[in-house]
């Protein structure tokens, strides 16, 4: 029998307020908003048929990959509930990311909602796909997933501001902002191209005996409630305060975690500086915010992004590995 075959492409997001601890079945501790992405992306390719040999084949970039098959495996069979129309098929999952894996830039977000996306194909039959489903499910295989089937910018968590907030799925918030948000950039310097020491999932899990949880998550909660009136507003000052604050905060958490550890490079600190020097002397509207990872991401309104390039080629990408970064906006769909 003829196989089929399903393509699609899922953008990662940087979180502006950050996703950090958990609880029960993927649910987080505070809301998070972030941008989505363009440039960084995962595609999936999935071809499936009927088969007396129900399973999967699953390829990471062109080579057989045990480890992520096994992952994927244990996801769909914990939540078989979603995925009664997969009995009877094979599949092949072929992936690749369009930047470094496991650097601190958000892979598990973009390859869960792309492999959700496709799945869901299979289910709709090329008919119109469910987002908050989409949402919902990719939030049950990796949390930040939830935020990246959406363009623009997403929230995703209760909050009171947005009575349709959910800790379950994330909810667009595009419609909501000021247009200057919806022009911005973001330059990820690469730091390093390196596997992260410690993942996410560790990360997560030592937030549950972390002595400063509880402050993290009421400044998180404050912090999301703030960004919304500020999103709106189109306060850049504002914008600029939580980000870089947000940025901080977790990276504090790591430090003071036990085990305490960094993620954080010399290099890291070294970009992080020359941005704070660059705005005091410009008075442009640039700033930073760091994932689980050593890269720093730069963002900026469009307004003044040939300032900022030659800033970057001057001065930034001497502290990155290789020179390189990545040329990356905001997804306006």
């Amino acid at each position: 029998m003829n196989s089929k075959l399903i393509i699609k492409r899922s953008p990662s997001n940087i979180a502006i307020v950050k996703y950090w601890g958990k609880h029960g079945n993927q649910l987080p501790n505070n809301p998070s908003i972030s941008f989505t992405l363009t440039n960084c992306f995962t595609e999936t390719k999935v071809s499936y048929n009927e088969s007396d040999e129900q399973g999967m084949n699953f390829y990471f970039e062109g080579k057989e990959n045990q480890a992520f098959k096994e992952k994927i495996q244990k996801y769909i069979q914990a939540n078989d509930e979603h995925f009664s129309f997969l009995k009877g098929l094979h599949l092949d999952i072929e992936s690749y990311n369009s930047f470094p894996h496991s650097s601190g830039i958000a892979s598990s977000a973009s390859s869960m909602s792309a492999l959700i996306l496709c799945l869901l194909e299979i289910k709709y039959k090329g008919g119109e796909i469910d987002l908050q489903e989409a949402s919902y499910l990719s939030r049950l295989a990796s949390g930040s997933a939830a935020r990246s089937v959406y363009p623009i910018m997403t929230l995703w968590g209760e909050t009171p501001s947005l009575s349709n907030s959910s800790n379950d799925y994330a909810i667009p918030i595009g419609e909501m902002i000021n247009p200057v948000f919806k022009s911005y950039h973001d330059t990820i310097l690469i730091v390093s191209s390196k596997e992260k020491s410690v993942s996410s999932r560790a990360g997560h899990s030592l937030m549950n005996n972390h002595p400063m949880a509880e402050k993290r998550y009421t400044s998180a909660r404050k912090n999301t409630e703030d960004l919304l009136i500020i999103l709106k507003q189109g306060d850049l000052e504002g914008f600029i305060k939580i980000t870089e604050d947000e940025a901080n905060q977790l990276h504090d958490l790591m430090a003071s975690s036990t085990p305490s550890y960094t993620l954080k490079e010399p290099n890291t600190i070294n970009i992080i500086n020359e941005i704070i020097k660059f705005r005091k002397e410009t008075c442009l509207p640039i700033c930073y915010t760091l994932d689980a990872g050593p890269n720093v991401h730069l963002l900026y309104p469009d307004s003044c992004s040939d300032k900022v390039h030659v800033f970057i080629e001057e001065v930034l990408k001497n502290y990155c590995f290789n020179n390189k970064y990545i040329d990356d906006k905001v997804n306006n769909g």
